[in-house]
């Protein structure tokens, strides 16, 4: 895999900026964490070497100056409202976050319920959360937030939402995700604050757009092919140029946004310590940059991904038509098509020879190969042992399952657990060939390969299933499908 981001420097330099912000502010700053904390695959697919956990490794470095508060909104709560990629609801990933925090030595001091308007289903969570232990806090709605002002930032406004203690001088404001709250709860503390005589300050911590890469930077340029389903679009931050002269890359909900955070931070503070909305970011990520093309290369993969990923979503009935459109569009203003990336381009040319459901995927150091669908494996199984018998340089004639010990197995599958599918996915293959390597050693030096499978790309020309999907993102490699669905025989 080749890196084009230096981990070690982003570390450094983004923990000392912080620290330089919260000094800025006579010692409190609370901090808008957006995006995640950990797991943050899309910043380690678009920038290689940016380790998923980085901005959780950046914090430790702060960990005895800062506490945590973790917002969720009432209305999501209400709503059950899901996180897509791990399958659970809001409420529960706020205890799933606050486990993952607490396990890695942070301070979590509380929850705060934003949007409450006396909600039963927010009372009994609350009710939950404080039989563990959990200090929780209700936040209001807001009547004519976020334009009304005078309202706002009053008794009758922020006024009326529980004060949150805290005790540290950086207090990461951060949630489940978007529309949760996370800007209004910083706002109504320093509002607070104040009210106490409490000098207190705010920043934004966003990973993308990348406010000092140009506006169509493929990286820049991936990120409004990542938030296509809530149109976001990046745009020249205009205050930022009629205050200082020179262009910065923000998103138009920042922009739009300004000119009442500038009528409350005035309301508080008797002036806005920003003159624009990228002022307010503390964002050092690339400045961290150490190899642009190689960055550039991963972000047109990852736009592509995106793509094939909203097409299939398409096909299932979980995405508007728009959302592909969009990302479409994208592609075409970084000038590219699905012909830039080379395992789709092998994928369809193999299915196109075979006339079966095909894959392909290309090595770290660029070879292509290919497998196609059979009576005993799918596309992605057949394709992950010719990849590891490449790797290994063991000889592609050599089975490294032999079709004595497979056969066996679809009998269960199709037997016993009533399974359409007799063929093998991924999952059946890594534990057959686990199984087998206690005794042969080309299993065990095809096992020993795995690791070089990260950062690999991989294209199939049929949808894959969840499961099959779930190895390839675990293995680290960058998948994409043809939305076309696949037959169970």
């Amino acid at each position: 895999m080749k890196y084009g981001f230096d981990n070690e420097k982003y570390l450094e330099i983004q923990s000392r900026h912080i620290k330089e912000r919260i000094a800025k502010f006579g010692n409190k700053l609370y901090m808008e964490f957006g995006g995640k904390l950990f797991d943050d695959n899309h910043a380690s697919r678009v920038l290689p070497g940016f380790e998923p956990d980085s901005k959780f490794k950046m914090l430790e470095q702060l960990k005895d100056d800062l506490e945590i508060i973790i917002v969720i909104s009432a209305i999501d709560i209400e709503k059950n409202k899901m996180r897509s990629d791990l399958g659970i609801t809001y409420d529960m990933d706020v205890l799933r976050l606050r486990t993952e925090f607490i396990g890695r030595g942070f301070l979590v001091s509380s929850v705060v319920i934003t949007h409450y308007n006396g909600q039963s289903s927010t009372d009994a969570y609350r009710a939950k959360l404080e039989r563990m232990g959990i200090k929780v806090y209700y936040h209001h709605t807001i009547e004519g937030y976020p334009a009304n002002v005078a309202l706002i930032d009053s008794e009758e406004g922020f006024g009326k939402n529980d004060y949150v203690e805290t005790t540290r001088p950086l207090v990461v404001v951060t949630a489940p995700g978007p529309g949760s709250g996370k800007m209004a709860v910083c706002l109504s503390q320093l509002y607070q604050e104040n009210q106490r005589g409490i000098k207190a300050g705010y920043a934004k911590f966003e990973t993308f757009p990348i406010w000092n890469l140009p506006l169509s930077h493929p990286v820049n340029i991936a990120y409004e092919a990542a938030t296509a389903d809530l149109n976001d679009v990046n745009m020249i931050d205009p205050f930022h140029l009629d205050a200082y002269g020179t262009t910065a890359v923000n998103y138009n909900r920042d922009v739009e946004i300004f000119p009442v955070l500038n009528d409350l931070f005035e309301g508080i503070y008797g002036e806005n310590p920003y003159k624009s909305p990228t002022d307010m970011g503390v964002n050092m990520i690339g400045s961290c940059i150490s190899d642009d093309e190689v960055c550039r290369d991963a972000a047109r993969n990852e736009i592509i991904r995106r793509y094939y990923t909203s097409l299939c979503k398409l096909a299932e009935g979980d995405c508007a038509e728009s959302e592909v459109n969009k990302i479409a569009r994208l592609m075409q203003q970084a000038k590219i098509n699905t012909d830039y990336r080379k395992s789709t381009v092998a994928a369809k040319e193999r299915q196109e020879k075979s006339g079966k459901p095909s894959s392909a995927i290309e090595l770290a150091d660029g070879t292509i190969i290919t497998a196609e669908t059979s009576d005993l494996l799918g596309p992605s199984a057949a394709l992950i042992l010719n990849a590891l018998k490449e790797l290994a340089g063991i000889d592609h004639s050599i089975k490294l399952i032999p079709q004595n010990m497979i056969e066996p197995i679809q009998k269960t599958k199709v037997s016993y657990l009533h399974g359409h599918n007799p063929r093998l996915h991924t999952d059946e293959v890594l534990v057959a060939i686990s199984m087998l390597s206690l005794f042969d050693e080309n299993c065990r030096k095809a096992l020993a390969c795995l690791p070089q499978l990260d950062g690999c790309q991989v294209h199939t020309t049929v949808m894959l299933s969840e499961v099959d999907k779930k190895i390839f993102k675990k293995l680290g490699v960058g998948l994409t499908c043809d939305p076309v669905k696949k037959k169970s025989n």
